[in-house]
């Protein structure tokens, strides 16, 4: 199957209502619809070591360049901001793309304070160890225990998962090792913490290009 452009599910993420427990979420699966997604796995960048990786120091086909435009642009943006009651028509924003899952990978934390809403979108096909829960974010009751969760996305199908950030956003997932493709969208907050992310994201971006070239 060709596909030029993808056709998000910005309609499923406007009316799907914000889930309270264990802080506010959004979940859609299918967001990508999925003949499209399996045209999008097909052309993912190549990506052999953990790690996060800004769009410029990958070689990206224009359907994967096509997805990154649409989720930074503006259509995304004022969804969130409405559902959440957000003012986000000025936060900064910053990408990031994963292809492999590490050891270390899944530590339960909250993100930074520097980034006021996280939003993720899982490029995955169904696996076994998905099956077994293996990888698959958890969003948890407390900072302790992976175990003691709440609610459960597996990393498939196209799953589009936001939320804002807080003392309390504790997530995580078990330990898994291998493929596992997500875009990482955060709005930023506009302080010295956000603009110092942002740099040493810019940094990144031209130390890992240059690593690939190499």
């Amino acid at each position: 199957m060709t596909v030029a452009a993808l056709n998000l599910d910005f309609a499923a993420l406007t009316a799907k209502p914000v889930e309270k427990t264990p802080f506010p979420h959004v979940a859609v699966e299918h967001f990508i619809p999925q003949d499209e997604l399996a045209a999008l796995q097909t052309s993912l960048p190549q990506i052999a070591s953990g790690g996060s990786f800004p769009p410029e120091a990958l070689t990206l086909t224009p359907l994967m360049q096509n997805l990154i435009t649409q989720l930074e642009g503006p259509e995304l943006r004022k969804i969130i901001a409405r559902k959440f009651s957000l003012d986000l028509d000025d936060a900064p924003t910053m990408l990031t793309i994963r292809g492999r899952t590490r050891e270390k990978d899944g530590r339960i934390h909250c993100d930074s304070t520097a980034k006021r809403v996280t939003v993720l979108l899982y490029l995955n096909p169904p696996s076994a160890a998905f099956e077994r829960q293996e990888g698959c974010l958890r969003l948890l009751n407390g900072p302790d225990d992976v175990e003691d969760f709440a609610v459960e996305v597996p990393p498939v199908n196209g799953t589009l998962l936001v939320f804002p950030n807080g003392p309390t956003t504790w997530h995580g997932h078990r330990q898994y090792v291998g493929p596992r493709y997500t875009i990482q969208l955060n709005y930023m907050e506009a302080g010295a913490k956000a603009r110092s992310e942002l740099r040493r994201h810019k940094l990144s971006a031209l130390a890992k290009k240059f690593s690939f070239a190499a």
